[in-house]
């Protein structure tokens, strides 16, 4: 199994630096603006190693006869692969956001037939887990905007995952989602890591949307699946830092009266790397650690309701001041350089 694995791997460094000769020969490219955290011109579209890893995995599991074991998933690598394609064309041409939204959708109905819960016992759970599960795609694809963020935090996402598949399966029961599925995205994140984990002006590429839309998608799949096998859903805490600095931000911007549609500097790890001065691998390690730390305390605590549930509200609490604090005390550096713009 290691070898397969080793030979995995090896073939989607072949396919990223495959990839990479093709965005260079059609520049497939990312220009810095003045909202961007970047001033270099870096390929775009580096991400596109998630699809890849699992149409990969698709096919080794078809190799090895597994067929009735990939059978289920494939409505959601049918769905991977259409929010990555909108996704891919987006990063080379503007798509209306209409559009955009009609495939993400789409796609997640179609994780909700792998999830199984598309049935009268679950309608009332359909319209605002699509709702939910769009807001968290798009929402983690707003928060890739430094060197290594969303490869880090997918990271800090897949091995907690995989260490409660294992846990789940040692305890005698049935794992949440196929073990191979999830070592094989992660050997992808780390393909991915290693061109884009890098300080800035150093990065070989970035992930573009259908890098962070495909690694969100992969994700709440598998975090889907544990919190319909668990019945917990707590297990969101497993996305917590992004959560809060998302809600928070869309919360700050809506009191200034902005329009949300509108790209912005105002996240926190925006205002970190970009008035604060902090490298970007910096930042990106204090929100990946900070993720891991969260999701390890998960996975330790008794698993009871009231110690998730507990955990949970601590940690959404203790984030939020955390959020509110930094805002407070370095906001005013933002506002100093938009100051600057109009001059």
């Amino acid at each position: 199994m290691v070898l397969t694995y080793i030979i995995i791997a090896v073939i989607l460094l072949v396919a990223e630096l495959i990839y990479f000769k093709i965005a260079d020969h059609f520049n497939i490219i990312d220009k810095p603006n003045e909202r961007s955290s970047h001033s270099t011109i870096v390929l775009r579209g580096g991400g596109i190693i998630f699809v890849v890893s699992v149409i990969v995995w698709v096919i080794w599991q078809m190799g090895q006869g597994e067929w009735m074991a990939v059978q289920g998933y494939l409505p959601f690598v049918v769905g991977l692969v259409l929010i990555t394609g909108v996704s891919f064309i987006d990063d080379i041409r503007s798509l209306p956001d209409s559009l955009r939204l009609v495939i993400q959708f789409s796609s997640m109905f179609l994780m909700f037939y792998s999830w199984g819960i598309l049935n009268w016992d679950s309608w009332w759970m359909i319209i605002p887990g699509l709702i939910l599960c769009v807001g968290i795609t798009n929402a983690y694809n707003f928060m890739d905007g430094i060197n290594g963020i969303n490869g880090g935090y997918t990271l800090a996402l897949l091995m907690p995952l995989l260490a409660e598949n294992c846990k789940l399966e040692a305890e005698g029961g049935e794992g949440f989602v196929n073990e191979s599925l999830i070592v094989v995205v992660l050997l992808a994140d780390l393909v991915f890591c290693f061109f884009n984990y890098r300080p800035k002006g150093r990065a070989k590429c970035f992930a573009g949307d259908v890098g962070s839309v495909g690694a969100a998608f992969i994700v709440l799949f598998a975090l889907g699946r544990l919190i319909l096998t668990t019945g917990d859903f707590t297990y969101i805490v497993f996305l917590v830092v992004y959560g809060v600095d998302s809600v928070l931000t869309i919360c700050h911007r809506i009191m200034l009266h902005e329009n949300l549609g509108e790209a912005h500097r105002k996240h926190a790890y925006q205002l970190m790397a970009n008035e604060l001065g902090l490298e970007h691998i910096v930042v990106s390690t204090i929100y990946m650690v900070l993720q891991l730390a969260i999701s390890v305390g998960m996975i330790l605590i008794p698993d009871t309701v009231a110690w998730h549930w507990g955990y949970f509200v601590c940690a959404c609490l203790v984030l939020g001041v955390a959020y509110l604090l930094f805002m407070k005390k370095y906001y005013h550096l933002h506002e100093e350089y938009l100051a600057s713009l109009k001059r």
